[in-house]
């Protein structure tokens, strides 16, 4: 079986799937769970920890929810298990939760780091390891991982939130390399800045960093999320300079890092009391 072959058997329709979606609560999550019911989707089951947004979205959509904290493997199991018998099985599943942690790095604790690295890098673990081995017993699958611009670029004045994104891409990266020919298709998504509760409570200066190439709404991210699953494209950047960006960055790393510390200075000189934020 040629490559071409290969990718052509991976592709998947979002019609008539059955998608399970974490972090559905709010933001993205919430709008890949809506474009995936207009996409034509069998079922969606959304999940969250957020008990009183996620009933609300999910009563708004229409759609089964599951309370879930994805920092924990035993509720990642219970998700998939409770989802299975719900729809029937799994087609595609989208860990998408993810906190943006604390700022900086010297006032942060072991508590800190844990808490954001069991969100946003083992609840994609988790949820792999437990969905993957039926995926491959169906014969097919698609996993979506939610990272973030900064898993490539680095998030300026948040050490946690651009360590934890890096590995989420990383794990993505090794997850399509591994399955990808198992007949298990990988996406990982990577914008910047989404109209999403967490960039709206941010302070000033976070918003001005991640929103210097616009702010998308999140239905258009999720309709990239679906144009992605159906082209079995594993990066899906929506703002388009993310990837000119890497390129400058790949190209002279030297640069790259000069430019980013002149990033921070002109940032800082425009938000002087933001400045404890970014140590």
């Amino acid at each position: 079986m040629n490559e071409d072959s290969i990718r052509m058997f991976i592709i998947m329709e979002v019609n008539g799937k059955r998608i399970v979606v974490t972090g559905a609560a709010s933001g993205i999550g919430k709008s890949m769970s809506k474009i995936f019911i207009e996409a034509g989707a069998k079922s969606v089951v959304m999940a969250d920890i957020n008990e009183d947004a996620l009933q609300h979205s999910a009563t708004e959509i229409n759609s089964p929810y599951i309370l879930t904290d994805v920092s924990k493997e035993k509720e990642i199991i219970n998700l998939i298990d409770q989802s299975n018998a719900l729809m029937g099985g799994i087609d595609i599943f989208c860990s998408n939760a993810g906190i943006g942690g604390e700022s900086g790095l010297l006032n942060t604790s072991e508590a800190d780091w844990q808490n954001i690295w069991d969100i946003n890098v083992m609840s994609h673990i988790f949820a792999a390891k437990h969905v993957i081995p039926q995926m491959l017993e169906q014969k097919g699958g698609y996993l979506v991982n939610t990272a973030s611009a900064a898993g490539l670029l680095t998030q300026i004045g948040a050490a946690g939130y651009s360590v934890t994104k890096a590995a989420a891409v990383s794990f993505a990266e090794w997850l399509k390399i591994t399955y990808g020919e198992k007949d298990i298709g990988v996406s990982c998504l990577c914008p910047q800045g989404v109209r999403t509760k967490m960039v709206e409570d941010a302070h000033d200066i976070v918003g001005s960093l991640v929103g210097m190439d616009g702010i998308m709404e999140p239905d258009d991210v999720a309709r990239e999320v679906v144009s992605a699953i159906e082209k079995d494209q594993f990066l899906i950047a929506p703002h388009p300079q993310v990837l000119d960006y890497i390129k400058m960055k790949t190209a002279d790393y030297e640069r790259w890092i000069t430019g980013m510390q002149t990033l921070q200075k002109q940032l800082l000189d425009n938000f002087p009391e933001a400045e404890n934020m970014f140590k």
